[in-house]
């Protein structure tokens, strides 16, 4: 007989199939005279596929953990989102949409000297934070970012004064318009009670469309800060640029209405989501007596006063350790209650039209100057008045499952570090959804000839574009490329220079002439030949720079079953009126059977999927 060691055991056998004809055959091989009936209603037999069928689920669970574990294969949201963060990139579960708005409102005219001029006393203030929303759709609000103070102007902030009104030859009224930035959120709140000190004390919040943590206090009146790490204790805080805050810059107060300062911040906490409807907020470990020269380099742990003659001058430390801590901040005492105010909104149906948003829903309106006329000053209340001359756009519906794969590995492999073109490209991408979401985004070194005399030849063009409500392309409003040129700034290269362009987008169509098969139906036929188009030119497929490929279109439309043969294939440019006002010569860009973009950064866009294409059948 033989020895267990020399018996042949097949250890590549994983499916039912593959163990069970194993068992049987190892069953054949070694005890053929102890059992030969295999037929399917046999004892045996049922006792070999029962041990098949558990092999093979422990082989599916244990694959399945295996996968689990790449960001590459991982299926299960959660495992997605985590291994993300392990790579530092922070899923968008939602993007809002951003939009310029217009405020106005009226004040009387006043006699100074011998001319009328505006009566600022009546001027108002919208403090921040004030709701937007529409006279027909009650879901979708903006919040407006920063206060809005007619009285005052500057040129980043500047106070448009028209006269609205006259009496006789001269002014009684005039009209101020400000502008704002607003996004599409709404405001909720939950309060934790605290019932112990923890380290690392962490909650949850539940609910669709998260945008983030708007604030955290404690019922003690403690702030909590949000960090990228709970290593990092300093933060970026923007204070009221007065004389109080700071006299050296106050004088430029006019032009720059706000400092921004760098604090420390004891207490603190980071979020994660677990899944797109499930944010955990984590707070620090409830000690602050930790050194924080443990992990940030100073000159008794880099090169001088080092025991024993030990050097770590060659050591590359990086330099944002030095804003970084060991302490972890300090967690919520127990007993105290935290109030945590978070933002939900956002998606593609938040890219409103122009002209929609019109309605103060709350907001702290009022005069600066309490001494007016009560009959005048309820007059001039009402005159305040709020449009969008523009569509808001940038809204989105997060991050899918490849796109997370894809940007994660990205961000793994740039560091953080905007160095190439690329880099910038994923920089793009990853700006916080709060403000706004870039649909499409193309880097490009300068070309010498477009360079101004204060610009490097070596500058970098960033063109992007934005989605609609429609999820068409557009330009990207001001407000949305503002938001990205400040969010860049912490990344690039101190002698970089990116300039945020406008990319262009050519609306095309699509002409086809097929042959049939016999016995079917024309116009099922060509139905399911153009839901193959929509899906071939679904807008989430195409990039900067892409071209169209006929060969491979024709051959998808060949593959639609009831085609016999597709004849011809034809792409047309569709420009003016409701597609873009640029124009492209299809026939000359067209080289073996591949329609290539302008040399000028531009995308290939359908625009009415349900429009642009166009089918016949044809005879041979």
């Amino acid at each position: 007989m033989a020895t267990p060691t020399s018996k042949n055991i097949s250890y590549t056998s994983r499916d039912f199939n593959t163990l069970r004809q194993s068992l049987i055959d190892y069953s054949k091989t070694y005890y053929p005279s102890t059992y030969n009936d295999f037929s399917p209603s046999s004892p045996g037999t049922m006792f070999i596929e029962m041990a098949a069928y558990v092999g093979d689920i422990l082989n599916f669970y244990l694959d399945n953990q295996f996968q689990e574990n790449f960001i590459q294969y991982a299926r299960q949201s959660s495992n997605l989102y985590t291994l993300a963060y392990m790579l530092g990139y922070k899923p968008k579960v939602v993007s809002p949409a951003t939009v310029e708005l217009t405020l106005y409102q009226q004040v009387p005219a006043i006699t100074s000297g011998s001319v009328q001029v505006p009566d600022f006393s009546y001027a108002m203030k919208l403090g921040s934070g004030a709701t937007i929303g529409t006279s027909t759709n009650l879901d979708i609000t903006f919040i407006v970012e920063d206060e809005v103070d007619f009285a005052y102007s500057s040129s980043s902030s500047p106070t448009e004064v028209q006269v609205y009104q006259l009496t006789g030859t001269q002014p009684s009224r005039y009209l101020l318009t400000k502008k704002a930035l607003a996004f599409s959120a709404t405001v909720k709140t939950k309060t934790v009670a605290v019932n112990s000190t923890q380290d690392f004390f962490t909650t949850t919040i539940t609910d669709s469309n998260i945008l983030g943590i708007q604030s955290i206090v404690d019922s003690n009146n403690n702030v909590y800060y949000e960090v990228d790490y709970l290593a990092q204790d300093m933060v970026l805080q923007s204070i009221q640029n007065t004389n109080t805050n700071d006299p050296n810059f106050s004088i430029d107060s006019q032009n720059v209405p706000f400092l921004l300062k760098l604090i420390q911040a004891d207490r603190r906490f980071v979020t994660r989501f677990l899944n797109r409807g499930v944010l955990q907020i984590q707070f620090g470990s409830g000690t602050n007596n930790n050194e924080d020269e443990i992990i940030t380099p100073n000159p008794d742990n880099v090169g001088l006063g080092l025991p024993f003659e030990q050097d770590k001058l060659t050591t590359a430390f990086s330099p944002t350790n030095f804003i970084f801590t060991d302490s972890y901040g300090t967690a919520p005492t127990a007993g105290s209650t935290l109030t945590i105010t978070y933002l939900v909104g956002g998606g593609v149906g938040s890219n409103v039209n122009t002209g929609v948003l019109n309605t103060l829903n709350s907001g702290n309106l009022t005069f600066q100057n309490t001494n007016l006329n009560s009959t005048l000053a309820n007059t001039i209340f009402n005159t305040f008045a709020v449009d969008n001359l523009q569509a808001a756009t940038g809204g989105g519906d997060g991050d899918t499952a490849n796109t997370i794969r894809m940007n994660s590995m990205a961000q793994f492999a740039s560091q953080l570090r905007t160095v190439t073109k690329d880099d910038y490209i994923v920089r793009a991408l990853s700006l916080p959804s709060r403000y706004g979401q870039i649909a499409k985004v193309l880097a490009t070194p300068q070309l010498a000839s477009q360079a101004t005399s204060t610009e490097k030849i070596t500058a970098l063009d960033l063109y992007v574009l934005s989605y609609t409500r429609a999820k068409n392309l557009v330009t990207s409003p001001t407000a949305l490329k503002n938001n990205l040129k400040t969010y860049l700034s912490q990344y690039r290269m101190i002698n970089d220079t990116v300039n945020i362009k406008d990319g262009f987008v050519i609306n095309i169509g699509v002409n086809f002439d097929i042959v049939l098969d016999s016995n079917t139906n024309s116009a099922a036929v060509i139905a399911n030949c153009i839901t193959y188009l929509q899906s071939y030119f679904q807008i989430d497929n195409w990039e900067f720079g892409q071209p169209i490929n006929l060969k491979e279109i024709t051959q998808g439309l060949d593959d639609v079953p009831g085609v016999q043969s597709v004849e011809k294939v034809e792409v047309v440019n569709l420009a003016g009126g409701n597609y873009s006002q640029y124009g492209y010569d299809i026939n000359a860009a067209t080289v073996n059977n591949m329609v290539y973009p302008s040399l000028d950064p531009s995308i290939f866009e359908v625009k009415f999927p349900n429009l642009d294409f166009k089918g016949r059948v044809v005879n041979i």
